[in-house]
């Protein structure tokens, strides 16, 4: 949440003395993105003088698989096989995009690019086994797609777009074990590896994105 208020006060400072000639928007899309998501933003509308650039940030959650219970209980915690596996998991993520505007006329079709910041939580629970853990792990990545946008009214516009998203590999934690992509892990079990925690364990990586949602001029 710290970095999502260091962003936003970034964005604040980089529009500067230009403020009164940016229009802003707010929006709000629904689909999938590593399962199915909710993504709240707010844009600046173009707030460069020269270049019709939009900035805009963002934050989301969405639901996923985390992973294979009975693997990452192997890795992360010990060999038992007791209990009724049940598992939940999500990632919560903040980006920031600059807009590059490729159509105007009809409809609006623009090309998004920027960097990302995930944090993915995985539960595992074994009813009966009596074991309850969580795995984490906070990524950076970058962020490319291409939208559109249908006018509803003049203030708001429906919006269709999808993407492509890479995220850097970052250490896995549970329990009181973690594995890290530059093999320095602690309290590793037998001779497992970071590759055999990232198999299990479905952290972001390669992520696509389709949203549907609606933008709403301020």
């Amino acid at each position: 949440m710290k970095k999502c208020m260091y962003a936003g006060l970034i964005l604040v400072m980089f529009l500067g003395n230009n403020a009164k000639a940016t229009d802003f928007s707010a929006g709000m899309n629904l689909g999938y993105y590593s399962g199915v998501g909710l993504h709240f933003y707010l844009s600046a509308l173009n707030f460069t003088r020269d270049i019709p650039l939009t900035a805009r940030l963002g934050v989301g959650h969405s639901r996923l698989n985390p992973g294979n219970a009975a693997a990452a209980r192997k890795i992360f915690i010990n060999d038992a096989t007791n209990g009724t596996p049940q598992k939940d998991g999500g990632i919560t993520y903040f980006q920031f995009d600059l807009i590059f505007p490729l159509r105007k006329k009809g409809f609006g079709s623009r090309l998004y690019l920027g960097p990302r910041f995930s944090h993915y939580r995985g539960n595992f629970k074994f009813i009966g086994g009596n074991e309850f853990f969580d795995i984490t792990s906070d990524q950076w990545g970058v962020g490319a797609g291409l939208e559109s946008s249908f006018s509803i009214s003049s203030r708001v516009e429906f919006v269709l777009g999808g993407g492509v998203e890479y995220f850097l590999t970052s250490q896995l934690t549970g329990h009181d074990t973690a594995y890290s992509p530059d093999g320095e892990h602690i309290n590793s079990r037998n001779d497992y590896t970071y590759n055999d925690a990232d198999e299990a364990i479905n952290q972001p990586g390669l992520e696509f994105r389709v949203m549907l949602g609606l933008q709403y001029r301020l």
